[in-house]
């Protein structure tokens, strides 16, 4: 039934220009349509290019049922709620509604926006804050959405966002005096009548958390669930099973507590001087915390005097907030929804500070200015299995990397998942022909003193020759860093690193020097898609196992020993074999992409598990010679034949 559609002279193919089917494809599709129909739990690995977005839009659009599809990114989610939905709308007639629904924080808060313009005309004026907010005032009076991505006044990591943009702790709901105009409302109104909903990962799942007003009452009236990009959901399940409390919250608590005294209640100084003592024991507490960058074991650090003290001050002045809000209640919507917030922040406070409950993992993580404090649970699949079981209906989970050596049993017990049916479906692209991988011979050990340097000298020839056109996939900032100093020291070409720039700022110039070499680690791993020889050469400089040190590891290391089995090979190894993937996935993008992978980690080929990494990738042509790397490169830029190394599919 669901094949027609692909089939040659089919729906797809008269309405999409240059559409071919391909049989991974209508396989996929075949199996959602089925898992819709019975009500099941379908997991598939879609290799890269084989079409996965269409092969479960198709099904769910032709079920008639309500349908909620979940991606990985807010941009994912736009591309297929702006592109490919109204294509395949189009497509197969169909006619329901469609809506897009993201997180509050993405939509203009009309009451914060007014607060804050009043505040602004105050003595501590910042003439930028102040522009800024007159332009987001007229923007706001003619957008539909009230969605700030939309807005091309203000940078999207504008510090003005977090002002004029509420959160679950400070919106004061049916009390706002903006309720009926009220953009997020107005969106979830809409993903309420809508017969097809697209939202992402950390949406739907702060709602099975803690069911937040409104969308709450959304989830259980939908029978498909499609979650794209699947292999992000146990990481993102976790956060949100837990509960944090963040340095942010409390300072965005203490700035209402001021612009309630400014603006409504004048004559309570002592809101004033309570504002201030929250603002402060927050700031001390950073301070004591150490490092930034750093993620930290809760309970050793608990036990610090240093840390013990501040605690105690920070617990002291919700301690005042709730006795001073408690007398200006009544007198404001802003105070009383921080009365609210503050009992609720000072519980949470106190149950991060007992660390004897078991069954979790207390971590903590500092920038330069702020801190969390997080309570993850070691696992979360009672909780999720939970879930599924009372929503019922089709659950629907695909990705290009969810298997690890054709066993996907660590991405399905991770979520608690009990699938009718799970398989890969390989990628239609001839890596034979189209890429090479190569372990280079002589590296330094991972880890070892000097890598950085070691891997410039060995590998800039390489970036050289192919004149840029290459990303340099690293497992951590420093050498990110590292790796950033000595390749500008020694290449002509253009350096771009992660963190100078905003991503998108810094991916639109790599576009357009064409000549660059970009270096960056996490946000580059996944969901970037460069086609053509625009990239033609993927660097990593190692196996990208998480630090041993990383608290939210060591509680699924615990939780796996609690369990009787091996941590090593049952999570560090499945986990750095998905982020590996991820990497690899940039690589070759369409069917005419032609290039280089290069893994400089000697374990690859040194230790037996190497053997699980290699045959969980594609079936590239395998070297350990950098000289046939330059050859198969020369030939890709068109200089020569295309050569693939006579030591291929040796010791590698």
């Amino acid at each position: 039934m669901i094949a027609k559609f692909f089939a040659a002279g089919g729906a797809l193919e008269k309405a999409i220009p240059g559409f071919q089917a391909r049989q991974p494809q209508i396989e996929m599709a075949e199996a959602v349509f089925d898992a819709i129909n019975t009500e099941t739990q379908l997991v598939v690995e879609a290799g890269t290019g084989t079409g996965k977005t269409f092969a479960y839009l198709v099904p769910a659009l032709v079920s008639g049922k309500k349908t909620i599809i979940s991606t990985g990114s807010k941009n994912l989610q736009e591309q297929l709620y702006h592109r490919d939905l109204p294509l395949m709308m189009d497509a197969l007639g169909f006619t329901g509604r469609v809506a897009l629904l993201k997180g509050r924080a993405n939509y203009l808060c009309l009451d914060r926006l007014s607060r804050q313009i009043t505040e602004s005309h105050g003595t501590h004026v910042d003439p930028t804050l102040l522009s800024q907010l007159v332009k987001i005032r007229s923007w706001s009076s003619s957008t539909r959405t009230g969605d700030l991505g939309e807005c091309d006044e203000i940078a999207e990591d504008s510090p003005v966002i977090p002002t004029i943009t509420s959160t679950n702790d400070n919106c004061m709901g049916k009390d706002c005096p903006s309720y009926e105009d009220c953009f997020v409302v107005k969106a979830r109104r809409k993903a309420m009548e809508a017969d097809v909903v697209v939202v992402n990962h950390h949406l739907f799942l702060a709602d099975l958390a803690i069911k937040e007003t409104g969308f709450g009452e959304l989830i259980p009236e939908a029978e498909v669930f499609v979650f794209d990009e699947a292999h992000q959901m146990p990481d993102i399940a976790s956060q949100y099973f837990g509960q944090s409390l963040t340095s942010r919250q409390i300072q965005e608590l203490a700035k209402d507590i001021e612009i309630g005294y400014r603006t409504e209640a004048k004559d309570m100084r002592q809101l004033q001087k309570t504002a201030d003592r929250l603002s402060q024991a927050a700031s001390d507490l950073r301070i004591v915390m150490g490092e930034p960058g750093f993620r930290g074991n809760w309970r050793e650090a608990i036990k610090s005097p240093a840390i013990e003290r501040e605690l105690t001050r920070l617990n002291d002045a919700f301690d005042l907030a709730h006795e001073v809000l408690k007398l200006a209640l009544g007198r404001s919507q802003l105070l009383d929804s921080a009365f609210e917030r503050t009992t609720l922040l000072r519980a949470r406070l106190e149950r991060l500070c007992d660390t004897s409950i078991t069954g979790y993992s207390y971590w903590y993580e500092c920038t330069p200015r702020h801190f969390g404090l997080h309570i993850t649970p070691l696992s979360v699949a009672e909780k999720f299995r939970e879930q599924i079981q009372q929503q019922q209906g089709a659950w629907i989970f695909t990705s290009a990397t969810l298997a690890v050596d054709d066993d996907f049993s660590h991405f399905s017990n991770r979520l608690g998942l009990e699938p009718k049916r799970q398989f890969s479906l390989e990628s239609p692209f001839d890596y034979q022909q189209q890429a090479l991988l190569c372990v280079p011979r002589f590296l330094p050990e991972p880890n070892s003193f000097g890598t950085a340097d070691r891997l410039v000298d060995m590998l800039a020839s390489v970036i050289e020759g192919n004149n840029g056109r290459c990303f340099f996939l690293c497992t951590s900032h420093q050498m990110v860093r590292d790796l950033a100093e000595g390749f500008r020291a020694k290449l002509d070409l253009p350096v771009l690193v992660q963190g100078e720039t905003t991503k998108q700022k810094l991916l639109a110039e790599y576009l357009e020097r064409g000549n660059a070499l970009l270096i960056a680690t996490g946000a580059f791993w996944e969901g970037v898609d460069v086609r053509g020889q625009a990239l033609s050469c993927v660097i990593i400089d190692k196996l990208p196992f998480t630090a041993p040190d990383d608290p939210l590891l060591k509680a699924r290391i615990e939780d796996c020993r609690l369990r009787g089995g091996d941590p090593f090979s049952q999570v560090q190894i499945p986990d750095a074999v998905i982020t590996l993937k991820q990497g690899v996935g940039r690589l070759i993008r369409d069917k005419q992409d032609k290039g280089v992978l290069v893994i400089c980690d000697n374990r690859l080929v040194t230790r037996h598990y190497g053997a699980v990494f290699l045959r969980s990738l594609p079936p590239i042509p395998r070297t350990r010679d950098l000289i046939g790397v330059g050859q198969f490169l020369s030939a890709v830029n068109g200089k020569q034949e295309p050569v693939h190394s006579d030591d291929q599919h040796s010791e590698a």
